[in-house]
């Protein structure tokens, strides 16, 4: 019987290694805080983290930066008063800034199996020195990659034995691609379904993405 719900958070995170790239999910609403805190716990270290934003000077991702066990952080921007921006000023975090819809086409383009995509955002500024270029229908365009990650901590709304998953409202953002991205999904989820009760045009993320999941009542 496929049944992945795990029974701890330390169950949940086990096998974590240093080095790792780990998608963040979360825009605002949907992200797996529990799960952040299982991997700070973990005492895994020289990561690279792929969050939509660089954080605050509190919350999740500042906890996280904090510790100094992330060696990179791909983000689509980081406010001045930041961890971030102190431990890049420091030296002490290597940082990759991407345009907010050209970090969501690289994740998708992971789980998608696309190799490479051109995109005129960001082809004409700073971000582009020293990348190739190509003018398609006129437009200047630059040549992006895919963003794989060895695991995904992503958030649910629900969720059933087989790991498919809801996410509720704006929290759907990022976490159906980064699950699709990774290749191993962890998930915190506020309720538990029965099989079968999802339907299945609600079924935002397929369980065939979802390795384990953690019940985090809401």
């Amino acid at each position: 019987m496929i049944n992945k719900f795990v029974s701890t958070l330390n169950e949940a995170m086990e096998d974590l290694e240093n080095g790792a790239t780990v998608l963040l999910a979360g825009f605002g609403p949907g992200t797996p805080e529990h799960l952040v805190q299982g991997l700070i716990a973990s005492g895994v270290r020289d990561l690279t983290l792929v969050a939509n934003a660089g954080g605050r000077d509190d919350g999740p991702i500042a906890e996280l930066l904090a510790t100094e066990r992330v060696r990179k952080i791909i983000c689509s921007f980081v406010r001045p008063a930041s961890v971030a921006a102190r431990l890049f000023t420091a030296g002490k975090l290597e940082l990759e800034i991407v345009p907010q819809g050209t970090l969501a086409e690289r994740i998708r383009a992971a789980g998608a199996g696309i190799q490479a995509f051109y995109t005129p955002t960001a082809a004409d500024t700073l971000l582009a020195e020293g990348r190739e270029t190509r003018v398609i229908n006129g437009r200047n365009c630059l040549l992006e990659y895919p963003i794989h990650g060895d695991v995904a901590l992503i958030d649910a709304w629900q969720a059933d034995r087989w790991g498919n998953l809801t996410h509720k409202d704006s929290a759907r953002n990022f976490n159906p691609i980064m699950a699709m991205a990774a290749k191993r999904t962890i998930v915190q989820t506020s309720h538990v379904v029965e099989l079968g009760e999802l339907p299945p045009a609600h079924i935002h993320t397929p369980g065939v993405f979802v390795q384990r999941v953690l019940h985090v009542p809401a």
